[in-house]
């Protein structure tokens, strides 16, 4: 039955395509945030899903009459740039087996951010991609929440709609995502044209959804019990608090806020957290506070990097306290000695550096910082506009620019160098750019043209009066 339902909404979704082709690049957003064929049983399973509506959605943009206004940006240059050299690195890679097997997928994530920019020309097919972004982590954020208020969740415990660990579905990676896209959530509630905003019916609709999904949202670390998603958290609400007018209030409200949640938090929860302060005594920070100098040496010895999953031929040596039965330190000088081997990177930062060396990190950093600082030479070119028709562009803006800057705060502590879903917020980013700037183009014709006509009815005026005298 599950296998049907999703083969009939994919069904549905392709053939509203039909009509409208830049619909098939939403398609291909919706199939790469939830992965439709992990929850099927067979029928979506049989067939390369992605690949196919990757098809049609390269076939939407080429039979597209407006494809002529694409702009191809530098940040694009970069992730072309970024793919080649990942391709090359790859085939050099220490690893090869578990190069190639990451490198299937990095691939299409890098592609599908090239590409996307080059469709997103108007305001309502930016808007489209940002809801239907949303609307798609949704299906992943709201089973979560829900789950969470039944049982409190558990690291590594709580299931998102099917037990799966990798990409969205993994804890950590789900609890940075969630916490960064809940700006773009209240973007789309109160700037969102699709629905019917004018309507206060809907305002009021669309107000409580978004109230409810970023409950959600921030139920998701709390369900995973990922300090990723605290941290992510703890950064949102400074960014928030950078716009809020009243900033005391805010601060007030939230800690209060805050305060009165605690008792509510399941146990497991607290101590988990409580390990962020301890980090020198839990034994899965210090593993990656050794990877992380193993990953520097290794760089140094190998600048270009190791290729995909690089990390594998680590062997790690440290020493952590000694703890009594409680988990409490003894107080000992005593410790023990931790041995281990092919413990992953956790944390984006030394993936890049360790699989493509400096030069893929100082390409990536490009590629993410630009975004921030773009979206922030955006935010404050159209902040003070007064014009009915731009008051979107700065608040969607802010909400990138804030999501990103969570993301690269997320991403200290988990590896999701490559995370399709952030590169898809990348790409927003580089299609509302270029929009503005054919924009102004456009406005600086029309102002040029204007002037002209303005000149020739002057000067024919001119003439016509000298003639009569």
């Amino acid at each position: 039955m599950r296998d049907l339902y999703l083969l009939g909404f994919l069904g549905l979704f392709l053939l509203c395509g039909l009509r409208k082709p830049f619909l098939f690049t939403l398609v291909y957003a919706y199939v790469d945030i939830v992965a439709p064929q992990r929850l099927s049983y067979f029928l979506l399973n049989a067939v390369p899903v992605s690949l196919v509506v990757f098809a049609f959605a390269l076939l939407g943009f080429l039979i597209d009459r407006g494809k002529r206004d694409a702009r191809f940006s530098p940040r694009q240059a970069c992730m072309l740039v970024l793919l080649a050299y990942a391709g090359y690195t790859t085939l050099t890679a220490d690893v090869p087996l578990a190069a190639a097997e990451k490198w299937s997928w990095v691939w299409k994530a890098l592609v599908f951010a090239i590409f996307l920019p080059l469709t997103l020309r108007t305001r309502l097919r930016i808007e489209a991609l940002a809801l239907t972004m949303v609307l798609s982590l949704a299906a992943l954020v709201v089973n979560g929440g829900i789950k969470t208020l039944l049982s409190g969740g558990g690291y590594g415990a709580l299931v998102i709609l099917v037990e799966d660990n990798s990409g969205l579905y993994e804890g950590s990676i789900i609890s940075c995502v969630a916490i960064a896209v809940i700006p773009l959530i209240w973007w789309i509630a109160r700037h969102g044209t699709i629905f019917p905003s004018a309507d206060p019916r809907w305002r009021k609709a669309m107000g409580a959804f978004a109230l409810a999904l970023t409950f959600a949202c921030v139920l998701i670390p709390i369900g995973t019990q990922a300090r990723t998603g605290l941290v992510c958290l703890g950064v949102l609400y400074v960014l928030s608090l950078r716009f809020s007018r009243y900033k005391f209030v805010y601060a007030g409200g939230a800690a209060l806020l805050a305060l009165a949640a605690v008792p509510f938090l399941p146990t497991s929860f607290s101590d988990r957290m409580g390990t962020i302060q301890n980090y020198d005594k839990d034994e899965s920070a210090s593993t990656r506070l050794a990877v992380w100098a193993w990953t520097w040496d290794y760089v140094k010895a190998h600048p270009g990097g190791g290729g995909f999953d690089a990390y594998r031929q680590n062997k790690l040596r440290y020493e952590l306290p000694v703890m009594d039965a409680n988990g409490f330190d003894t107080g000992n000088v005593d410790v023990h000695e931790v041995v281990d081997e092919g413990r992953a990177y956790h944390s984006s930062y030394f993936e890049m550096l360790g699989e493509q060396g400096f030069f893929g990190l100082i390409l990536w950093l490009i590629i993410h910082v630009g975004g921030v600082w773009r979206m922030e030479m955006v935010r404050r070119r159209y902040r003070s506009s007064e014009r009915e028709d731009e008051r979107w562009i700065a608040p969607l803006a802010q909400a990138l620019e804030n999501g990103q800057i969570v993301y690269l705060t997320g991403c200290l502590f988990v590896g999701i160098a490559y995370q399709p879903f952030v590169y898809m917020l990348i790409a927003m980013q580089i299609g509302l750019d270029t929009y503005l700037a054919r924009r102004r183009k456009a406005e600086g014709f029309r102002t040029m043209a204007a002037s002209l006509r303005l000149a020739g009815t002057r000067a024919a005026g001119a003439r016509t009066g000298g003639g009569s005298v």
